[in-house]
Protein backbone atom coordinates (compact mmCIF):
# COMPACT_ATOMS: atom_id res chain seq x y z
CA UNK A 1 0.00 0.00 0.00
CA UNK A 2 1.27 3.49 -0.90
CA UNK A 3 2.83 5.27 2.06
CA UNK A 4 1.14 8.36 3.50
CA UNK A 5 3.08 11.60 3.99
CA UNK A 6 3.00 12.67 7.63
CA UNK A 7 3.85 16.03 9.20
CA UNK A 8 4.17 16.39 12.97
CA UNK A 9 3.47 19.66 14.78
CA UNK A 10 4.52 19.83 18.43
CA UNK A 11 7.77 18.34 19.72
CA UNK A 12 7.10 18.24 23.46
CA UNK A 13 7.12 15.41 25.97
CA UNK A 14 4.80 13.02 24.09
CA UNK A 15 6.47 13.40 20.67
CA UNK A 16 9.25 10.94 21.45
CA UNK A 17 6.76 8.14 22.09
CA UNK A 18 4.99 8.89 18.79
CA UNK A 19 8.18 9.10 16.75
CA UNK A 20 9.50 5.87 18.21
CA UNK A 21 6.25 3.96 17.65
CA UNK A 22 5.71 5.30 14.12
CA UNK A 23 8.80 3.43 12.96
CA UNK A 24 6.84 0.18 13.39
CA UNK A 25 4.26 1.16 10.75
CA UNK A 26 5.61 1.15 7.16
CA UNK A 27 2.62 3.11 5.83
CA UNK A 28 3.71 6.20 7.77
CA UNK A 29 6.25 8.39 5.96
CA UNK A 30 7.33 11.21 8.28
CA UNK A 31 8.25 14.15 6.05
CA UNK A 32 8.93 16.77 8.68
CA UNK A 33 8.38 17.96 12.23
CA UNK A 34 7.78 21.49 13.47
CA UNK A 35 7.50 23.37 16.75
CA UNK A 36 7.34 27.02 17.76
CA UNK A 37 10.58 26.23 19.56
CA UNK A 38 12.81 25.54 16.56
CA UNK A 39 15.64 24.16 18.68
CA UNK A 40 13.29 21.58 20.20
CA UNK A 41 12.20 20.48 16.72
CA UNK A 42 15.82 20.15 15.66
CA UNK A 43 16.59 18.14 18.79
CA UNK A 44 13.80 15.66 18.00
CA UNK A 45 14.80 15.60 14.33
CA UNK A 46 18.38 14.66 15.20
CA UNK A 47 17.21 12.06 17.70
CA UNK A 48 14.91 10.25 15.25
CA UNK A 49 16.50 10.95 11.88
CA UNK A 50 13.73 13.14 10.50
CA UNK A 51 13.67 16.71 9.16
CA UNK A 52 12.91 19.81 11.24
CA UNK A 53 10.83 22.33 9.28
CA UNK A 54 8.98 25.60 9.77
CA UNK A 55 5.24 25.32 10.36
CA UNK A 56 4.28 27.20 7.18
CA UNK A 57 6.65 25.04 5.13
CA UNK A 58 5.14 21.88 6.58
CA UNK A 59 1.56 22.94 5.89
CA UNK A 60 2.40 24.03 2.33
CA UNK A 61 4.02 20.71 1.37
CA UNK A 62 1.65 18.88 -1.05
CA UNK A 63 3.32 15.52 -0.29
CA UNK A 64 2.07 15.71 3.33
CA UNK A 65 -1.49 14.40 3.59
CA UNK A 66 -1.91 14.04 7.35
CA UNK A 67 -0.83 16.37 10.16
CA UNK A 68 -0.24 14.77 13.56
CA UNK A 69 -0.97 17.48 16.13
CA UNK A 70 1.03 16.97 19.34
CA UNK A 71 0.76 20.51 20.69
CA UNK A 72 -0.49 21.37 24.20
CA UNK A 73 -4.27 20.86 24.62
CA UNK A 74 -5.19 24.56 24.36
CA UNK A 75 -3.58 24.68 20.90
CA UNK A 76 -5.20 21.53 19.50
CA UNK A 77 -8.11 23.22 17.72
CA UNK A 78 -6.11 26.16 16.36
CA UNK A 79 -3.45 23.91 14.86
CA UNK A 80 -5.97 21.35 13.58
CA UNK A 81 -7.97 24.08 11.85
CA UNK A 82 -4.80 25.41 10.22
CA UNK A 83 -4.10 21.91 8.93
CA UNK A 84 -7.64 21.50 7.57
CA UNK A 85 -7.47 24.90 5.87
CA UNK A 86 -4.23 23.73 4.25
CA UNK A 87 -6.05 20.69 2.87
CA UNK A 88 -4.59 18.15 5.30
CA UNK A 89 -6.31 15.45 7.30
CA UNK A 90 -5.49 15.91 10.99
CA UNK A 91 -4.96 13.64 13.99
CA UNK A 92 -4.63 15.30 17.41
CA UNK A 93 -3.31 14.18 20.75
CA UNK A 94 -6.06 13.97 23.36
CA UNK A 95 -8.33 15.69 23.98
CA UNK A 96 -9.74 16.70 20.60
CA UNK A 97 -10.38 20.17 22.08
CA UNK A 98 -10.57 21.71 25.53
CA UNK A 99 -14.09 22.97 24.84
CA UNK A 100 -16.97 21.03 23.26
CA UNK A 101 -18.12 24.04 21.22
CA UNK A 102 -14.65 24.32 19.67
CA UNK A 103 -14.66 20.58 18.99
CA UNK A 104 -17.92 20.95 17.06
CA UNK A 105 -16.45 23.80 15.01
CA UNK A 106 -13.48 21.60 14.16
CA UNK A 107 -15.74 18.72 13.11
CA UNK A 108 -17.86 21.09 10.99
CA UNK A 109 -14.78 22.44 9.20
CA UNK A 110 -13.59 18.90 8.46
CA UNK A 111 -16.97 18.04 6.91
CA UNK A 112 -16.91 21.27 4.89
CA UNK A 113 -13.43 20.48 3.55
CA UNK A 114 -14.17 16.79 2.95
CA UNK A 115 -11.26 15.84 5.22
CA UNK A 116 -10.83 13.43 8.10
CA UNK A 117 -10.10 14.22 11.72
CA UNK A 118 -8.89 11.76 14.30
CA UNK A 119 -7.71 11.93 17.87
CA UNK A 120 -6.01 10.02 20.60
CA UNK A 121 -6.29 8.01 22.70
CA UNK A 122 -5.66 4.96 20.55
CA UNK A 123 -4.81 2.66 23.47
CA UNK A 124 -8.22 1.01 23.12
CA UNK A 125 -6.78 -0.60 19.97
CA UNK A 126 -4.18 -2.41 22.09
CA UNK A 127 -4.36 -6.19 22.26
CA UNK A 128 -5.60 -6.44 25.84
CA UNK A 129 -8.43 -3.96 25.27
CA UNK A 130 -9.41 -5.71 22.06
CA UNK A 131 -9.44 -8.99 24.01
CA UNK A 132 -11.83 -7.35 26.49
CA UNK A 133 -13.93 -6.12 23.57
CA UNK A 134 -14.17 -9.65 22.15
CA UNK A 135 -15.32 -10.97 25.54
CA UNK A 136 -18.05 -8.33 25.75
CA UNK A 137 -19.12 -9.01 22.17
CA UNK A 138 -19.33 -12.74 22.89
CA UNK A 139 -22.09 -12.13 25.42
CA UNK A 140 -20.06 -13.61 28.29
CA UNK A 141 -21.17 -10.80 30.64
CA UNK A 142 -24.85 -11.25 29.89
CA UNK A 143 -26.84 -8.03 30.07
CA UNK A 144 -24.48 -5.10 30.82
CA UNK A 145 -25.32 -3.66 34.24
CA UNK A 146 -22.55 -1.27 35.23
CA UNK A 147 -18.92 -0.73 36.04
CA UNK A 148 -16.26 1.47 37.58
CA UNK A 149 -13.51 3.62 36.05
CA UNK A 150 -10.82 4.93 38.39
CA UNK A 151 -7.73 7.09 37.95
CA UNK A 152 -6.34 8.70 41.09
CA UNK A 153 -2.85 10.06 41.75
CA UNK A 154 -1.15 12.89 43.72
CA UNK A 155 -0.64 14.98 40.57
CA UNK A 156 1.66 15.30 37.54
CA UNK A 157 3.91 17.99 39.02
CA UNK A 158 5.92 15.12 40.53
CA UNK A 159 7.40 14.08 37.18
CA UNK A 160 6.44 16.43 34.32
CA UNK A 161 9.06 19.13 33.55
CA UNK A 162 6.35 21.75 32.76
CA UNK A 163 3.10 20.68 34.45
CA UNK A 164 1.40 24.10 34.35
CA UNK A 165 -1.16 23.16 31.67
CA UNK A 166 -2.50 20.26 33.74
CA UNK A 167 -3.88 22.81 36.24
CA UNK A 168 -4.91 25.52 33.79
CA UNK A 169 -8.22 25.92 31.95
CA UNK A 170 -8.53 22.95 29.62
CA UNK A 171 -6.59 20.71 31.99
CA UNK A 172 -7.50 18.78 35.11
CA UNK A 173 -7.78 15.02 35.60
CA UNK A 174 -10.97 14.61 33.58
CA UNK A 175 -9.68 16.18 30.37
CA UNK A 176 -6.20 14.72 30.87
CA UNK A 177 -6.94 11.12 31.87
CA UNK A 178 -10.67 10.85 31.20
CA UNK A 179 -10.16 10.33 27.44
CA UNK A 180 -8.41 6.98 28.03
CA UNK A 181 -11.12 5.61 30.30
CA UNK A 182 -14.21 6.97 28.56
CA UNK A 183 -12.96 6.08 25.07
CA UNK A 184 -12.30 2.50 26.19
CA UNK A 185 -15.73 2.31 27.80
CA UNK A 186 -17.40 3.55 24.61
CA UNK A 187 -15.38 0.93 22.70
CA UNK A 188 -16.73 -1.72 25.10
CA UNK A 189 -20.28 -0.52 25.80
CA UNK A 190 -21.22 2.02 23.15
CA UNK A 191 -22.19 5.69 23.53
CA UNK A 192 -23.16 7.57 26.69
CA UNK A 193 -26.67 8.99 27.12
CA UNK A 194 -26.54 10.96 30.40
CA UNK A 195 -24.03 12.15 32.99
CA UNK A 196 -24.16 13.22 36.64
CA UNK A 197 -21.15 14.52 38.53
CA UNK A 198 -19.37 16.49 41.24
CA UNK A 199 -16.05 18.33 41.07
CA UNK A 200 -13.76 19.90 43.66
CA UNK A 201 -10.29 21.41 44.04
CA UNK A 202 -8.33 20.63 47.21
CA UNK A 203 -5.70 23.35 46.71
CA UNK A 204 -5.38 26.71 44.99
CA UNK A 205 -1.69 26.18 44.22
CA UNK A 206 0.58 23.20 43.49
CA UNK A 207 4.31 22.91 44.18
CA UNK A 208 6.45 21.40 41.42
CA UNK A 209 8.80 18.67 42.68
CA UNK A 210 10.23 17.60 39.32
CA UNK A 211 13.58 19.02 38.20
CA UNK A 212 14.56 21.66 37.18
CA UNK A 213 11.60 23.71 38.51
CA UNK A 214 11.59 22.00 41.90
CA UNK A 215 9.92 24.20 44.53
CA UNK A 216 8.12 26.51 42.09
CA UNK A 217 4.40 27.13 42.77
CA UNK A 218 1.78 27.12 40.01
CA UNK A 219 -1.89 28.19 40.24
CA UNK A 220 -4.82 25.74 40.04
CA UNK A 221 -7.66 26.98 37.82
CA UNK A 222 -9.62 23.75 37.28
CA UNK A 223 -11.24 21.02 39.42
CA UNK A 224 -8.67 18.43 40.44
CA UNK A 225 -11.05 15.76 41.77
CA UNK A 226 -14.06 14.70 39.68
CA UNK A 227 -16.56 11.95 40.53
CA UNK A 228 -19.61 11.00 38.54
CA UNK A 229 -21.86 8.49 36.85
CA UNK A 230 -22.38 7.72 33.17
CA UNK A 231 -25.62 6.19 31.95
CA UNK A 232 -24.92 4.44 28.64
CA UNK A 233 -27.43 4.05 25.83
CA UNK A 234 -27.39 0.27 26.35
CA UNK A 235 -28.58 0.70 29.94
CA UNK A 236 -25.28 0.20 31.79
CA UNK A 237 -24.44 2.66 34.58
CA UNK A 238 -20.72 3.26 35.23
CA UNK A 239 -19.17 5.16 38.15
CA UNK A 240 -16.05 7.22 37.40
CA UNK A 241 -13.45 8.95 39.56
CA UNK A 242 -10.60 11.08 38.18
CA UNK A 243 -8.24 12.82 40.61
CA UNK A 244 -4.93 14.63 41.01
CA UNK A 245 -5.49 14.82 44.78
CA UNK A 246 -5.26 11.22 46.00
CA UNK A 247 -2.15 9.73 47.63
CA UNK A 248 -3.02 6.19 46.55
CA UNK A 249 -5.86 3.67 46.11
CA UNK A 250 -6.59 -0.02 45.50
CA UNK A 251 -9.22 0.17 42.77
CA UNK A 252 -8.42 -1.49 39.44
CA UNK A 253 -8.64 0.92 36.48
CA UNK A 254 -11.75 -0.57 34.83
CA UNK A 255 -14.35 -3.13 35.88
CA UNK A 256 -17.46 -4.10 33.90
CA UNK A 257 -20.42 -5.88 35.48
CA UNK A 258 -23.08 -7.95 33.75
CA UNK A 259 -25.84 -10.32 34.79
CA UNK A 260 -23.63 -13.32 33.93
CA UNK A 261 -20.11 -12.13 34.64
CA UNK A 262 -17.58 -9.48 35.66
CA UNK A 263 -14.67 -8.29 33.52
CA UNK A 264 -11.43 -6.72 34.74
CA UNK A 265 -9.97 -4.45 32.03
CA UNK A 266 -6.34 -3.27 32.32
CA UNK A 267 -5.12 0.32 32.50
CA UNK A 268 -6.50 2.12 29.41
CA UNK A 269 -3.41 4.34 29.35
CA UNK A 270 -1.51 1.27 28.12
CA UNK A 271 -1.96 -1.17 25.26
CA UNK A 272 -1.44 -4.39 27.21
CA UNK A 273 -2.13 -5.79 30.66
CA UNK A 274 -4.06 -8.60 32.27
CA UNK A 275 -7.70 -9.25 31.36
CA UNK A 276 -9.68 -11.26 33.89
CA UNK A 277 -13.17 -12.75 33.58
CA UNK A 278 -15.40 -14.06 36.35
CA UNK A 279 -18.44 -16.05 35.28
CA UNK A 280 -21.37 -16.21 37.69
CA UNK A 281 -20.72 -18.81 40.35
CA UNK A 282 -17.02 -19.13 39.47
CA UNK A 283 -13.74 -17.35 40.15
CA UNK A 284 -11.69 -14.81 38.21
CA UNK A 285 -9.68 -16.37 35.38
CA UNK A 286 -6.88 -14.75 33.41
CA UNK A 287 -7.78 -14.51 29.71
CA UNK A 288 -5.04 -14.95 27.11
CA UNK A 289 -4.54 -12.03 24.74
CA UNK A 290 -4.21 -13.17 21.12
CA UNK A 291 -4.83 -9.81 19.40
CA UNK A 292 -1.80 -7.73 18.32
CA UNK A 293 -0.31 -4.67 19.99
CA UNK A 294 -0.35 -5.80 23.61
CA UNK A 295 3.40 -6.01 24.11
CA UNK A 296 4.62 -2.42 23.98
CA UNK A 297 3.88 1.29 23.62
CA UNK A 298 2.24 1.68 20.19
CA UNK A 299 1.27 5.34 20.71
CA UNK A 300 0.57 6.11 17.05
CA UNK A 301 -1.45 3.03 16.11
CA UNK A 302 -4.42 5.35 15.66
CA UNK A 303 -2.41 7.33 13.12
CA UNK A 304 -1.42 4.14 11.28
CA UNK A 305 -5.03 2.91 11.25
CA UNK A 306 -6.14 6.30 9.92
CA UNK A 307 -3.52 6.15 7.18
CA UNK A 308 -4.66 2.68 6.10
CA UNK A 309 -8.27 3.89 6.18
CA UNK A 310 -7.45 6.88 3.97
CA UNK A 311 -5.73 4.63 1.46
CA UNK A 312 -8.47 1.97 1.44
CA UNK A 313 -11.50 4.25 1.83
CA UNK A 314 -12.80 2.66 5.05
CA UNK A 315 -13.67 4.44 8.32
CA UNK A 316 -10.80 4.93 10.77
CA UNK A 317 -11.24 3.81 14.35
CA UNK A 318 -9.89 6.71 16.46
CA UNK A 319 -12.18 9.05 14.57
CA UNK A 320 -13.62 12.51 15.06
CA UNK A 321 -17.13 11.38 16.01
CA UNK A 322 -15.73 9.19 18.79
CA UNK A 323 -13.41 11.95 20.08
CA UNK A 324 -16.17 14.59 19.96
CA UNK A 325 -18.58 12.34 21.86
CA UNK A 326 -15.99 11.65 24.56
CA UNK A 327 -15.22 15.38 24.79
CA UNK A 328 -18.90 16.19 25.32
CA UNK A 329 -19.15 13.53 28.03
CA UNK A 330 -16.10 14.91 29.86
CA UNK A 331 -17.37 18.49 29.72
CA UNK A 332 -20.77 17.26 30.94
CA UNK A 333 -19.27 16.22 34.29
CA UNK A 334 -18.25 19.82 34.96
CA UNK A 335 -21.64 21.12 33.79
CA UNK A 336 -23.40 18.62 36.04
CA UNK A 337 -21.23 19.66 38.98
CA UNK A 338 -21.98 23.36 38.41
CA UNK A 339 -25.72 22.94 37.84
CA UNK A 340 -26.46 20.12 40.27
CA UNK A 341 -28.45 18.37 37.53
CA UNK A 342 -28.11 15.41 35.20
CA UNK A 343 -26.78 16.41 31.77
CA UNK A 344 -27.99 14.69 28.60
CA UNK A 345 -25.44 13.99 25.86
CA UNK A 346 -26.40 15.37 22.44
CA UNK A 347 -23.84 13.52 20.33
CA UNK A 348 -23.59 9.82 19.69
CA UNK A 349 -21.08 7.58 17.97
CA UNK A 350 -20.70 4.07 16.66
CA UNK A 351 -18.42 1.64 18.44
CA UNK A 352 -15.18 1.44 16.43
CA UNK A 353 -14.69 -1.77 14.47
CA UNK A 354 -12.63 -4.39 16.34
CA UNK A 355 -8.93 -4.65 15.47
CA UNK A 356 -7.70 -8.24 15.29
CA UNK A 357 -5.07 -8.02 12.57
CA UNK A 358 -1.71 -6.31 12.39
CA UNK A 359 -1.54 -3.01 10.52
CA UNK A 360 1.93 -4.02 9.32
CA UNK A 361 1.42 -7.18 7.31
CA UNK A 362 -2.18 -8.27 7.80
CA UNK A 363 -1.28 -11.03 10.23
CA UNK A 364 -1.61 -11.32 13.98
CA UNK A 365 1.32 -9.65 15.72
CA UNK A 366 3.88 -7.22 14.34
Amino acid sequence: MERLGIGIIGCGNISSAYLKAMAAFPILDIRGIADLNRSLAEERANEFGVRARDLADLLADPSIELIVNLTVPKAHVTVAMQALEAGKHTYSEKPLATDFADGRKLAALAREKGLRIGAAPDTFLGGSHQTARAIVDSGALGIPVGGTATFMCPGHERWHPNPDFYYDVGGGPMLDMGPYYITDLVNLLGPVAKVAGFATSARKERTITSQARNGESIPVRVPTHVAGVMAFENGAVVQIGMSFDVAGHKHVPLELYGTEGTLIVPDPNHFGGQVELLKKGGAFELKTTTEPYADGNYRSIGVADMAHAIRSGRPHRANGDLALHVLEVMEAFHKAAESGTTVSIATTTERPAPLSESLVDGRIGR
